[in-house]
C-alpha cells in the first residue's frame, strides 16, 4: 500500500521531551551499530541485553516501534534465531533512517 510505510515512521513526542529527543536518536544509532557488531561476533547475550533495553526505553519516550523491535531483539537472541536478529535489525535500521518526530 502506498504511503504506509512513511506514516509508520511519524513518531509523536510530548513537547516536554523535545530537548531530550536528539540524544535519545544519537543513542539508538549508536545502538544499531552495537545490535550489527553484536549480530556478526553471534554474541547472543549482548543481543539479548540490548533487545531488552530498546524494550524499556522505546515507549518511556512515546518510540513504540523502539520497543517492538527490542521484543523481535530479545526473543531472537533468546532463541537463537538469526534470520529473526537480521530481519528485526534490518528493520530497526530503516525505522531510524526514516522516523520523524513531531513534538505536541
Amino acid at each position: 500500500m502506498p504511503g504506509m510505510d512513511e506514516e509508520a515512521y511519524l513518531v509523536t513526542v510530548a513537547k516536554d521531551l523535545e530537548d531530550l529527543i536528539p540524544v535519545f536518536m544519537s543513542n539508538r544509532k549508536k545502538e544499531i551499530d552495537a545490535l550489527r557488531v553484536a549480530l556478526a561476533a553471534a554474541d547472543f547475550e549482548q543481543l539479548r541485553q540490548l533487545g531488552h533495553r530498546m524494550k524499556g526505553v522505546g515507549n518511556s519516550y512515546g518510540f513504540a516501534r523502539v520497543s517492538e523491535i527490542g521484543k523481535y531483539v530479545e526473543d531472537g537472541a533468546r532463541s537463537g534465531d538469526r534470520a529473526l536478529l537480521e530481519s528485526a535489525i534490518a528493520q530497526y535500521g530503516d525505522f531510524l533512517a526514516k522516523v520523524q518526530v513531531i513534538y505536541e
